[in-house]
């Protein structure tokens, strides 16, 4: 079997087992081991192994991962959200269209202490859908708007996907995170076009306006308080260099739990709960790790990925133009994958034949730019068809309520928010000093 053969193979193996429901981290471990004793036999895997689960799992950075994702969970489990959105809906509530952009911004407000895409849009469905139904928004247009709003939890630092990317890359995660901003503002700003102008092209899916008085608002505006001190702190810290983005999240997670606390939200069961949910969600993404690892190392042995970079180069065609041929590719990945698993399986791939291009930037900056690209991308499948798993929280948030939307209606709800991520894509695909930006103060 030929080099190429093989590595189909091991792709093969993993699709296959994909499509019979079994978990993707056992389907990547389980291609990727096959591939392995194809190859050099079961003592080298063994050995393999023996040292690599411990060698992974015993990372110092990948600390990071579980304290973000406790932060979001004691955010969620605080109440810290309803206040957040009773006070965008009061700025907002006045437009046409304006709760749905107060979600919007609630949702990126939210993935500032969260991380998690799927957390942001389940929460913030929580306690947006009654509301903005209630006030007379379509089922297609409000479970759109909260699906694509979700995404910006990953969109915006700090984001767990980011996150592994630098641990994968080596590069460094504050900034990546500061990279992250203007392009997350980019996407919040985006989403609330979008629906201004749909709701100007398309009636009937959105109220004239819906104010809310000053009373609510002013309340809600104390109840944001939390949020706002918890961000200057993890982040003014963390780019101040008052502590390392491991020691933010840690410095976050109790700052969260501490809001929760004074707001009176949390009691014994919740704060199991968070941390239950923190268990299984950071188990979930550690054994992703090692299935990756473990075909990554597989696909190696075949030599493919390196005749790939070589062969790419040898095409001569534009840097550009290879960034997005990986980004189609990974919006056609993300049909049948979540985003932790693409960028875990992927990057190792392709990430030394971007760093092999010419991008008349220097290398950190190519990095960088690379992963805030992969991270736009990535967003963009949380949402579109057939998988989009933004959409079918939401969808399936909302059925637990007595109520159904039918997923074609959410999928139309998406189209706008795909389109503003295809034109925010396109913008950052060619314009790189707009990721880089923020990086000139540091």
């Amino acid at each position: 079997m030929s080099a190429v053969q093989m590595a189909l193979s091991i792709f093969a193996i993993m699709l296959v087992l994909m499509a019979v429901r079994v978990p993707i981290a056992v389907c990547m471990f389980v291609a990727g081991g096959v591939g392995y004793v194809a190859q050099a036999g079961w003592p080298p895997l063994a050995s393999f192994l023996n040292t690599q689960a411990y060698a992974r799992f015993a990372s110092y950075d990948l600390s990071v991962i579980p304290l973000f994702i406790l932060m979001g969970h004691f955010a969620t489990q605080g109440g810290i959200s309803k206040a957040l959105f009773q006070f965008v809906s009061g700025v907002m509530g006045r437009f046409k269209g304006g709760l749905a952009m107060g979600a919007v911004f609630a949702c990126a407000a939210f993935g500032a202490i969260c991380g998690s895409s799927v957390a942001t849009a389940a929460t913030i469905t929580n306690v947006a859908y009654d509301e903005m139904r209630k006030h007379g928004y379509s089922g297609r247009l409000t479970t759109g708007t909260l699906a694509a709003g979700g995404t910006l939890g990953i969109l915006i630092p700090p984001s767990v996907p980011l996150v592994i990317y630098a641990i994968l890359t080596e590069q460094n995660i504050a900034k990546l995170f500061a990279a992250a901003m203007v392009p997350g503002l980019i996407a919040m700003l985006g989403y609330m076009l979008a629906i201004a102008i749909y709701v100007r092209l398309v009636p009937g899916h959105a109220p004239e306006k819906d104010a809310v008085g000053h009373t609510d608002l002013l309340g809600a505006m104390r109840g944001i308080g939390p949020i706002a001190a918890i961000f200057i702190v993890v982040f003014g810290g963390i780019y101040g260099g008052l502590f390392t983005p491991t020691e933010g999240a840690a410095v976050g997670a109790f700052a969260t739990f501490v809001a929760a606390l004074l707001k009176r939200e949390m009691n014994w069961d919740k704060f199991k709960t968070c941390f239950y949910a923190t268990a299984e969600s950071s188990a979930m993404i550690f054994l992703i790790f090692l299935g990756a690892d473990l075909m990554n190392s597989a696909l190696a042995l075949t030599q493919v990925p390196n005749q790939l970079a070589q062969v790419v180069g040898g095409w001569g065609l534009a840097p550009v133009a290879v960034v997005a041929a990986i980004m189609l590719f990974y919006v056609v990945l993300g049909a049948v994958m979540d985003e932790l698993s693409m960028i875990l399986l992927t990057i190792p791939i392709f990430f030394p034949m971007i760093m092999g291009l010419d991008f008349g930037m220097s290398r950190e900056h190519t990095a960088i730019w690379f992963g805030i690209m992969v991270l736009m991308t990535v967003g963009f499948g949380m949402l579109a068809p057939p998988v989009g798993l933004n959409v079918y929280v939401v969808n399936g948030l909302i059925k637990g309520r007595g109520e159904a939307v039918p997923i074609a209606e959410s999928y139309r709800g998406v189209m706008p928010f795909l389109i503003s991520d295809t034109l925010r894509t396109l913008l950052l695909l060619f314009f790189p000093g707009i990721s880089l930006y923020v990086l000139r103060f540091f």
